[in-house]
């Protein structure tokens, strides 16, 4: 898992030295809340690095992407996600496909949407925890709509604005040091990535 993970975040890094960058960093943003494994934030600092004046920008284009493809996850999972009282085939997809998202997973994230639904999609959508999970599960489970694009607006936006805005007053140290670790860094990003998997398994 972890050789792939490091390919496909080297493979979203490189769109920070195209003309694309920015578009990429939308489709990023949009496809990792409903169903992508690497967030944003790698393409969006590096981005915000390259053009500091623009991290504001940057950071805009992220939140509305990621809030859009939130609303496609929602959207997965409330008109996609049963067939009747059954999994459809693309439920099952997920379940065999995306790491860390199992049926007991999507049991346990139920009832505590019961208890905590504004907090759980906040912190989901605040933290590496995978947004994802937490998108789909809402829609296949009815979350209250405008409930659930407050907390996720409200929740990626002081994420992506809060890394933009790290940058762009204190870029210069930050690039230094990343250029000087870059490689230790890249290793770290990933094992945090699988880690925010294994942080669902633990409070789940």
């Amino acid at each position: 898992m972890f050789g792939w993970l490091r390919k496909l975040y080297d493979w979203v890094l490189h769109w920070a030295e195209t003309p694309y960058g920015p578009l990429a960093l939308f489709l990023l943003a949009f496809a990792e809340s409903s169903f992508f494994p690497v967030p944003p934030d790698v393409l969006l600092i590096a981005l915000a690095l390259g053009a500091r004046k623009r991290s504001f920008r940057f950071a805009m284009n992220c939140s509305i992407a990621s809030i859009i493809g939130g609303l496609f996850g929602y959207g997965i999972g409330h008109f996609l996600w049963w067939e009747g009282s059954s999994y459809t085939a693309v439920a099952h997809f997920f379940f065999n496909n995306v790491p860390g998202f199992t049926e007991q997973l999507f049991l346990r994230i139920q009832e505590e949407y019961k208890i905590h639904g504004f907090i759980i999609i906040f912190t989901a959508g605040f933290t590496p925890i995978p947004f994802k999970v937490f998108t789909i599960t809402a829609g296949a489970f009815d979350i209250n709509m405008p409930l659930f694009l407050l907390a996720s607006t409200l929740s990626r936006s002081a994420r992506f604005f809060l890394v933009a805005g790290l940058i762009r007053n204190y870029g210069e140290p930050i690039n230094t040091f990343i250029d000087r670790y870059f490689n230790l860094l890249s290793i770290v990003f990933v094992i945090l990535l699988v880690g925010g998997f294994l942080l669902l398994k633990i409070v789940f």
